[in-house]
């Protein structure tokens, strides 16, 4: 019997470059169907370097993909009122399809209330309520960038998720909660794990599929593996010699494994290709 490939990498900057594509295309449609293109706002708020960083690409990737963008950088000294008022101001300009905060906000801002300003048609991060209230109950809606880039990942790899189980660590609000939940809509049985699950290992190696999002090196070793499990790594690390890592150690795991992401280069390209599609949903709705 021949044995399933092991350690096949998942090229997530590929499955990005074509989703970019795609979006580009239905892009320059709607612009042409509508006189003007979609519209994505950033709000940038302080002066965290890798914040900086994150949206310049963002920028960027709007601009390629024939895609308008607002970028409004304020202060860190910005209060908590002036950046509500920014977001209403952004609720109702007909050029905004799109809202984006760059989180993390500096310390005296209350994210929740400020992605709660956020009007549910143009929060294409899907972070407020009214996304996570449509994706439990099964609703279109717009869905969180990184889960949804997750599971283009896995459907990459032709992986029927029907019946598979499913194993999330992590239960964030933004990657391991609706991560799950994309799970069991595609009729995977999940099971949620997090710091405080006794023998994590235990639950890892019953995988079929297995995603990490848990923010800690090495997380997730060779041993917790189950052959042939699709391994999705969504943690952005630093190791003791400075390179980025995910939460899992690839050397030990590509073995095992049947598909892999690397990190850098997997679930990272699929957040932002995700948001500008995303970007494109709330425009044509």
């Amino acid at each position: 019997m021949t044995q399933p490939t092991r350690g096949q990498r998942i090229d997530g900057v590929a499955v990005a470059a074509t989703l970019r594509a795609e979006v580009a295309q239905r892009a320059a449609a709607y612009t042409a169907a509508q006189g003007h293109p979609p519209g994505l706002a950033v709000l940038l708020v302080g002066d965290d370097p890798a914040s900086a960083v994150y949206v310049r690409n963002k920028v960027r990737a709007c601009a390629e993909a024939g895609i308008a963008s607002f970028l409004d950088r304020l202060p860190a000294q910005t209060t908590e009122a002036e950046v509500l008022a920014r977001v209403a101001a952004l609720n109702t300009d007909a050029r905004v399809h799109g809202i984006l905060v760059q989180m993390p906000l500096p310390r005296h801002i209350d994210p929740g209330r400020v992605i709660a300003a956020i009007d549910p048609r143009k929060d294409v991060d899907g972070y407020t309520v009214q996304a996570a209230g449509e994706l439990m109950t099964g609703l279109p809606g717009l869905r969180s960038c990184t889960p949804a880039g997750c599971m283009r990942l896995i459907a990459h790899t032709g992986t029927a998720l029907r019946g598979k189980h499913a194993v999330v660590v992590g239960r964030s609000h933004t990657v391991g909660k609706p991560m799950a939940l994309l799970l069991l809509q595609a009729d995977a049985t999940v099971t949620i794990c997090h710091s405080a699950t006794p023998d994590l290992g235990a639950m890892t190696r019953q995988a079929d599929v297995l995603v990490a999002a848990v923010g800690r090196a090495d997380t997730i070793r060779g041993d917790m593996v189950k052959p042939g499990a699709v391994v999705i790594d969504v943690g952005i690390n630093r190791g003791a010699d400075g390179k980025l890592c995910g939460d899992v150690n690839y050397a030990e795991v590509a073995p095992v494994a049947s598909w892999i992401t690397p990190v850098p280069g997997g679930v990272g390209p699929m957040t932002i290709a995700m948001l500008l599609s995303n970007t494109l949903d709330a425009a044509e709705r």
